[in-house]
């Protein structure tokens, strides 16, 4: 494997900060990532920031199909340049923002249920993960790569300050797994800290009961959006509309203690608190009327 600063010398490119480009520079770090994921021949995978291939290229030798997302259109032909090299013919590269792929439409071109693979960005990282959520009825897991502090949030339990709005999500609809810790030394650049690869295998929410999704993600958002008020508090304090009497009524309708504080909610609790708040809010547009 040619080396990150070598390739990108040879290209005249140098590592953009704003993108938060670190290249992988370690062959033995992709294999590890790659077998502890244990895909399959049968796999179709988007791979989030392909860069210059260094798991790309470990990928399409393993599963059917690797769509390559790619947004620095600078690294495009050095990366096409690097899977010719390498004989790799079932990778097609997408030069895009994954923010704005259409998921959906990959599946249903190749009637399969997508794996999602990447380093995520620090700073994208959060909007990516709510994408996937948002598609994940495309998405069989998602296998991707995170800055240490990030990945301790994402992987908290409630009751802890590293329990937060996306946690609650993805523990809503996923299980979560880590797969492996990898040190910041294996990239060009080296980052500050160190990354965790964490597997999101989603799941059904059919246990849950009958519920309103859209609904139950604007009340953890709410409810985390003043996590340091009681939940009354915050919901009241929130932009659903609510009024103090309202959250007081859902809250002790769903059993839960209206002193409590959001990351003290496990996903379960979330749902009751919408399924009451959404009852309670309906019932008091009646009297109203």
């Amino acid at each position: 494997m040619t080396t990150p600063r070598t390739l990108l010398t040879a290209w005249n490119l140098k590592p953009k900060k704003n993108m938060g480009q670190n290249f992988l520079s370690d062959p033995s770090t992709a294999e590890t990532i790659i077998s502890r994921a244990h895909l399959a021949s049968t796999d179709v995978v988007v791979e989030i920031g392909a860069g210059l291939g260094a798991l790309t290229i470990f990928l399409a030798q393993v599963v059917k199909k690797v769509y390559a997302v790619e947004k620095d259109r600078q690294l495009i032909d050095l990366l096409k340049t690097e899977l010719l090299a390498n004989r790799i013919s079932n990778c097609e590269i997408i030069a895009m923002n994954i923010l704005q792929m259409d998921l959906d439409a990959i599946a249903d071109a190749t009637g399969s249920k997508l794996t999602i693979i990447g380093n995520l960005p620090y700073g994208i990282s959060s909007q990516i993960l709510i994408k996937l959520i948002e598609s994940r009825g495309v998405i069989d897991r998602a296998i991707l790569m995170f800055q240490k502090e990030l990945a301790q949030r994402i992987t908290a339990q409630p009751g802890g300050k590293d329990y937060g709005r996306l946690t609650a999500m993805l523990r809503y609809c996923a299980d979560i797994r880590v797969l492996a810790n990898i040190k910041a030394a294996v990239f060009y650049p080296p980052p500050k800290v160190d990354s965790t690869v964490i597997e999101t295998r989603f799941k059904s929410t059919a246990m849950y009961g009958p519920h309103n999704e859209a609904m139950l993600f604007a009340v953890i958002k709410a409810a985390f959006g003043n996590r340091r008020k009681t939940l009354k508090n915050a919901l009241t304090a929130s932009r659903l509309g609510i009024d103090s009497q309202t959250a007081l009524e859902a809250l002790k309708s769903a059993g839960i203690d209206p002193a409590r504080r959001a990351e003290t909610l496990n996903p379960a609790e979330f749902v009751a608190l919408e399924v009451s708040l959404r009852e309670a809010m309906e019932r008091r547009m009646m009297i109203d009327e």
